[in-house]
C-alpha cells in the first residue's frame, strides 16, 4: 500500500487487518521530528503468549537486520535520536508514550506491539503498568545518541540524508517499512 506523504501528515493511516498504525510528524519546538517518513506502530507484532517476547523480538529484530542492542524501559523524558532509526519491541507490561515531543501524540503500546522511530522523533513515557520493558534494534552500522536539544543545521542535514535498511524490522522483505519508507525514498 503506498500513502500520500503530503496527506498523511494530516491523517493516521491505519491498516486494520494486519494491525499497522503509520502517522507523520512535523517538527515540534526543538524537537526535529522526521520530515520525510512516518513513525510505524505493528499492534500485536507478536503474541504476548508465546514465551519469552524479548528473546523473540531479539531473534525477529537480527534476522531482519536491526540487531538488537538493549533490553529496558524508555526514558520518561523527551529525546529523541539524530544518528540512528529505532525499533523498539514491546516484553512486558503496557504504557502510554508520547511522541512526537512535548505536547506531542499518546500512544499506548502493550506487550507484542512494536513502534519503528524515524530518526528525530521525539518520544517520552508518559505512564506505564507492570513491569514495562522493550527490546531496542537500530540498522546495521548505526549507532544511536540521545538528543534532548535542538539540532545545528549541519547536524539536521545529517539526519535527513541517514540511510535506512532494505527489511522491515518486524516483516522483513515486506511490510510497512518497504511500503511506507522506501516509496518516500
Amino acid at each position: 500500500m503506498q500513502i500520500d506523504l503530503k496527506h498523511a501528515r494530516k491523517h493516521t493511516i491505519e491498516a486494520a487487518p494486519r494491525g499497522i498504525d503509520a502517522f507523520m510528524l512535523e517538527p515540534h519546538g526543538w524537537v526535529p521530528n522526521n520530515r520525510r517518513l512516518p513513525v510505524v506502530i505493528y499492534r500485536q507484532a507478536l503474541s504476548p503468549g508465546d514465551g519469552d517476547l524479548a528473546a523473540s523480538f531479539e531473534d525477529l529484530f537480527e534476522r531482519n537486520e536491526w540487531p538488537p542492542q538493549w533490553r529496558d524501559g524508555i526514558f520518561d523524558y523527551h529525546h529523541f535520536h539524530a544518528t540512528a532509526h529505532e525499533v523498539l519491541g514491546v516484553t512486558d507490561g503496557s504504557a502510554e508514550v508520547i511522541i512526537g515531543g512535548p505536547g506531542g501524540r499518546v500512544v499506548r503500546l502493550a506487550a507484542g506491539d512494536a513502534i519503528l522511530l524515524p530518526a528525530g522523533t521525539g518520544h517520552c513515557l508518559q505512564s506505564f503498568a507492570r513491569h514495562f520493558r522493550v527490546v531496542a534494534g537500530y540498522p546495521e552500522g548505526q549507532q544511536w545518541d540521545i538528543r534532548r536539544e535542538a539540532l545545528t543545521p549541519e547536524e539536521l542535514s545529517k539526519m535527513d540524508v541517514l540511510p535506512f535498511p532494505p527489511l522491515d524490522p518486524i516483516e522483513g522483505k515486506e511490510g510497512p517499512l518497504v511500503e511506507h519508507w522506501l516509496h518516500a525514498a
